[in-house]
């Protein structure tokens, strides 16, 4: 596959040859276009080494090649990584004043740019347009990473690693090449699929393990670390999907492009999934949420009474916050998927509870998944079986939590088009 590589004048310019690298290792014929000020950064002798084709910045180069019109007409796949907060404007306006917007303007492929810049030109409303403007115009637009920048600076603008956009920008093409590069994160793309498959949805997930008050030093929690749900969260992002994730208690970076509303009781999780559910097309309710909440909260430290004996505690039920939104649903066709965390017990297995509570509850998908014994919780990955409501299988998943959450969506998508919602 004949791949164009753009590198705009930024730091992360060096990621680009590492990029460049994955790429040309997979077996595919990249051509580098780099702008001029990004031969500050990474010089032209490293793009030719490492591409084994000569590099030009422009348009008057290789005037009888007609580059500026031929590389971007017989490119299969074009990727622009780092992509600047001026390429981003140029491309947007349309500019051709150098090889690569020339390029940009002849390509007919798919087209990926992943950006990188400081935080406060990556949320300028000006950036922002030109992204809305190209993704408008069917661009694939990465979401910057979270971290370090240049300098002291740390927030989204940090170029995602170059696996992520090699799995990324190839996966757009998977459908006709077969080709992907294993990230670790990115399904292998069947047949037909549609990268940003969730675009235009907007969709709630919950994530973590509420924690309910016994005085101001303990509470009642679980062994929910949040890694399903924020998997859920990132692959519906990269999907193209707005995301608001519901976080209880969770000590993981925040997803790059995803709004992010901690909580910390049953309580906060029910009224913050509520209101964010208003505007949501789909709900996945992944969060641990405690069944149960002490009846009294002690307004101080509990103490030893000396008599070996602990104090008893009176539980009360918490609201059933997933069965409340499949109930009570707050947009017409709006779709709620839960988690079913089981073990097995002398009256029934893990699947015959899920099953079971599939029917209770009301949720349009259920996934339920054994935990227990090294499973589950605090494990870097899962196993599922989606039921419908009926408690029927709908589809299976086993591996990492990416690859879990992408199999979820594929399964919330089937039943959106069946419904054509």
């Amino acid at each position: 596959m004949r791949i164009l590589l753009g590198v705009s004048a930024g730091i992360a310019a060096y990621k680009a040859a590492l990029l460049l690298r994955l790429l040309t290792e997979s077996g595919h014929d990249v051509h580098v276009v780099p702008t001029r000020a990004s031969l500050e950064f990474v010089g032209a002798a490293t793009w030719e080494a490492l591409s084994g084709h000569r590099v030009t910045t422009g348009v008057f180069e290789d005037v009888p090649a007609v580059e500026h019109v031929s590389l971007g007409k017989q490119a299969d796949l074009v990727v622009v990584a780092p992509a600047t907060a001026d390429l981003l404007a140029r491309a947007a306006s349309g500019r051709a004043d150098d090889l690569l917007t020339a390029a940009l303007l002849t390509a007919r492929c798919p087209v990926l740019m992943a950006p990188a810049m400081h935080t406060e030109m990556w949320e300028h409303p000006a950036t922002r347009a030109n992204v809305a403007l190209l993704r408008e115009r069917g661009v694939h637009v990465l979401e910057p990473d979270s971290g370090r920048l240049t300098g002291q600076d740390t927030g989204p603008g940090r170029l995602p690693e170059p696996a992520v956009i090699a799995a990324a920008a190839l996966a757009l093409v998977a459908p006709a090449t077969g080709s992907a590069i294993d990230a670790g994160a990115q399904r292998t793309v069947p047949s037909g699929a549609v990268v940003e498959d969730l675009a235009g949805r907007r969709v709630v997930v919950s994530a973590g393990g509420t924690r309910e008050p016994l005085d101001p030093v303990r509470f009642l929690g679980n062994r929910s670390t949040g890694r399903q749900g924020y998997a859920l969260a990132e692959t519906a992002r990269r999907r193209g999907a707005q995301v608001t994730l519901v976080a209880a208690n969770v000590s993981l970076d925040p997803p790059p492009g995803v709004d992010v509303v901690p909580v910390e009781t049953t309580d906060e999780l029910r009224e913050a999934v509520r209101r964010a559910a208003a505007r949501a097309d789909v709900i996945v309710m992944a969060a641990a949420v405690a069944d149960f909440r002490p009846l009294t909260v002690a307004g101080h430290k509990i103490k030893k009474d000396g008599t070996g004996q602990g104090p008893s505690i009176e539980l009360v039920a918490n609201p059933d916050v997933l069965a409340e939104l499949a109930a009570d649903r707050l947009r017409p066709g709006q779709l709620v998927v839960g988690f079913a965390a089981e073990t097995g017990d002398s009256t029934a297995t893990v699947l015959e509870h899920g099953r079971a509570k599939a029917r209770r509850k009301g949720a349009d998908l259920l996934a339920v998944n054994a935990v227990g014994d090294g499973r589950g919780f605090a494990s870097a990955d899962n196993a599922v079986t989606i039921l419908d409501a009926e408690g029927g299988t709908v589809s299976q998943a086993e591996g990492s939590k990416s690859v879990v959450a992408d199999a979820l969506w594929d399964a919330v998508l089937g039943l959106l088009r069946s419904r054509s919602v």
